[in-house]
């Protein structure tokens, strides 16, 4: 009898071995579905209620407030980045090369996910929560930061702080998306879409 238990298909394993979603998680995930499908503007806690087939009220025993839970959907998407960046970091690859790749990883989610690349970092109330939230965003950031110090140490960025080179490209990488996103991208301005910019701008920091 034991042996036909382990003789089970692998899917068939892997099916019974998952534990269903919890609440929250399931609260996150349809915050997350209405923000791609509505923007910002979808998420209210009854409408989530509605997509995940729950009362009404019982999002407010998972999260006090409808902030509170666009900042879960933001720390799970910040998670996620951080995950995406350590990979990006560990590829065998110059160091130009994934510090391009990490930031193309954030103007891509900006194009394929706008609503909840504008709650990552252009949502002021989102923003000034501290906690989880803070951290995630943090981490993420410690992430490109390591990337960044690998370009100096390859000598394809200068010798400052990493912190501030940092900040100085996804500060630019912001303003271009915003930019593009306006319609104000304009060659005769000398700017050629968000990935040429970026690119330029790291050639003009290769020391000389």
């Amino acid at each position: 009898m034991e042996r036909l238990k382990t003789a089970r298909p692998a899917a068939a394993r892997r099916r019974s071995s998952e534990a269903p979603l919890t609440t929250d998680k399931r609260l996150i995930g349809a915050a997350t579905a209405l923000l791609d499908s509505g923007g910002e503007e979808a998420v209210t806690l009854r409408a989530v209620a509605h997509a995940s087939g729950i009362s009404h009220n019982a999002p407010y025993k998972h999260f006090k407030s409808r902030d509170a839970l666009l900042a879960a959907v933001a720390t799970a998407d910040f998670v996620a980045l951080t995950h995406t960046f350590k990979a990006v970091r560990q590829r065998r690859a110059k160091a130009t090369g994934k510090l391009m790749q990490a930031l193309k990883v954030v103007v891509d989610f900006s194009v394929q996910h706008p609503a909840r690349y504008r709650l990552l970092f252009n949502d002021p109330a989102i923003a000034a929560q501290k906690g989880k939230l803070e951290q995630t965003a943090t981490a993420a950031f410690s992430e490109f930061i390591a990337i960044v110090k690998e370009c100096q140490a390859a000598g394809t960025l200068p010798d400052a702080s990493e912190t501030t080179i940092a900040g100085l490209l996804f500060a630019t990488m912001h303003g271009l998306i915003a930019l593009e996103a306006n319609g104000r991208m304009h060659p005769e301005k000398g700017l050629h879409g968000v990935e040429n910019g970026l690119e330029t701008l790291i050639q003009l920091l290769v020391p000389r």
